[in-house]
C-alpha cells in the first residue's frame, strides 16, 4: 500500500446544501483544514456560501474557503460528496438509489478526471449503496473511499442510553453497524458503560425483551424521520460526524469509528460496505475491526446486508 503523507490539509466539499454547509461551518469552527473549496452545480450558491463563512473568519479559524471547480480536487486530500436528491417524508434512504446513483456517475467521473490522489468520504444517502458505487465507478484502492456509515448512528445510541443512565455519552461505548438505515442493529454485546458491559451494570438479561432498550434502539433507528418530519431534514448531527471522520483521517489518529467500510471475508461478508468500526488514519482506513457478534447479532447483520446487496444491484443497473 503506498503510504501518502497529508500535507495540504485540503478538504473538497461537492454539495452545498443543508449537509454540505453544515459540515463546513463546523469545519470553520473546529479550525481543522487550511483550506476548503465548495463545489455545486449551482455555482453561485456555492460562492454565496463562501462568502458567508468567510465573512465569519474573524470569530472563527484561519482558513481559506472559496468556490470551486472540480480542478480543485486534484491536489485535495479529500473530496467530501454531500450532493443529490434529499430524503423526503415518507421516503426511505433506498428510495434514493436510483436517483442518487446517476447523479454520482457524473460527479466521481470529473474528480477522477482530475487525477484525484485523496480519499472519499460519502455522505449522501443511501450511504452504503453510493459508496460502493463511488469505489466501482473511480476504480481508487477500497481504503481510500468510506462511507459516514453509522457514524451517526452510533452517535445517536450513545447519547440516548447516556440520557438514559444519566452518564455522559462520551462515557459509553455502544456501535450500531450495518446499513444506515431500516436495518441497521445495536450491538448489545459490546455496549459498555466505563468498561462496565451493560448486562452487568443495568442488570438486564436480555436486551430484546426490555422495554426501554427497545425504545431506545428504536428511537435511534428512527431518528432521521422523526426528525424529517419536524423540519424537514436532518443536518447539523451528520455535518459534525463529518468533521469527526476528518480529524481522525487528517490527523493520523488510527480512530475507532462505524464508517461504510468495503467487507473482505470480515463477519461473513464479502464486496459489500456497509457500517462497521474502523481503525481510520491519513491512508483511510487502516483495518475493519471485527466484533464477535451473538448467533442473532450475526443473523440481523446479514438480512441487513441483504438489503443493502438488493440496491447495490438497482443502483449499478442505473450507472450502466
Amino acid at each position: 500500500m503506498t503510504i501518502r503523507k497529508t500535507k495540504l490539509r485540503k478538504v473538497v466539499i461537492i454539495g452545498t446544501g443543508l449537509v454540505g454547509t453544515s459540515y463546513a461551518y463546523a469545519l470553520l469552527n473546529q479550525g481543522v483544514v487550511n483550506e476548503l473549496v465548495l463545489i455545486d452545480l449551482d455555482q453561485a450558491k456555492a460562492e454565496g456560501e463562501a462568502r458567508d463563512l468567510n465573512h465569519g473568519m474573524a470569530f472563527g479559524n484561519p482558513m481559506r474557503i472559496k468556490a470551486g471547480d472540480y480542478q480543485e480536487c486534484h491536489n485535495a486530500d479529500l473530496v467530501v460528496i454531500t450532493a443529490g436528491a434529499n430524503q423526503k417524508p415518507g421516503e426511505t434512504r433506498l428510495d434514493l438509489v436510483t436517483k442518487n446513483a446517476k447523479i454520482f456517475k457524473g460527479i466521481v467521473e470529473k474528480v477522477m478526471d482530475v487525477d484525484f490522489q485523496g480519499i472519499f468520504v460519502v455522505a449522501t444517502n443511501p450511504v452504503d449503496i453510493l459508496t460502493h458505487l463511488t469505489r466501482e465507478i473511480s476504480g481508487l484502492p477500497k481504503e481510500r473511499v468510506i462511507g459516514s456509515g453509522t457514524i451517526l448512528d452510533t452517535a445517536r445510541f450513545r447519547y440516548l442510553l447516556g440520557e438514559h443512565f444519566e452518564v455522559d455519552p462520551r462515557n459509553v461505548h455502544a456501535y450500531i453497524i450495518g446499513e444506515h438505515g431500516d436495518s441497521e442493529l445495536p450491538v448489545w454485546s459490546h455496549v459498555q458503560i466505563g468498561g462496565v458491559p451493560l448486562s452487568q451494570y443495568a442488570s438486564i438479561d436480555n436486551f430484546y425483551q426490555n422495554q426501554s432498550m427497545t425504545e431506545i434502539f428504536e428511537n435511534v433507528r428512527d431518528a432521521a424521520y422523526h426528525i424529517i418530519e419536524r423540519k424537514g431534514a436532518t443536518y447539523y448531527g451528520i455535518g459534525l460526524g463529518l468533521v469527526r471522520l476528518t480529524k481522525a483521517i487528517l490527523n493520523n489518529e488510527n480512530a475507532i469509528l462505524t464508517v461504510s467500510a468495503k467487507l473482505e471475508g470480515q463477519y461473513g461478508l464479502n464486496d459489500i460496505y456497509l457500517g462497521v468500526p474502523v481503525l481510520l488514519n491519513e491512508n483511510g482506513i487502516r483495518e475493519v475491526i471485527e466484533l464477535e457478534l451473538t448467533e442473532k447479532e450475526n443473523q440481523q447483520l446479514y438480512q441487513s446486508a441483504e438489503v443493502i446487496q438488493e440496491m447495490i444491484d438497482t443502483g449499478m443497473k442505473a450507472i450502466k
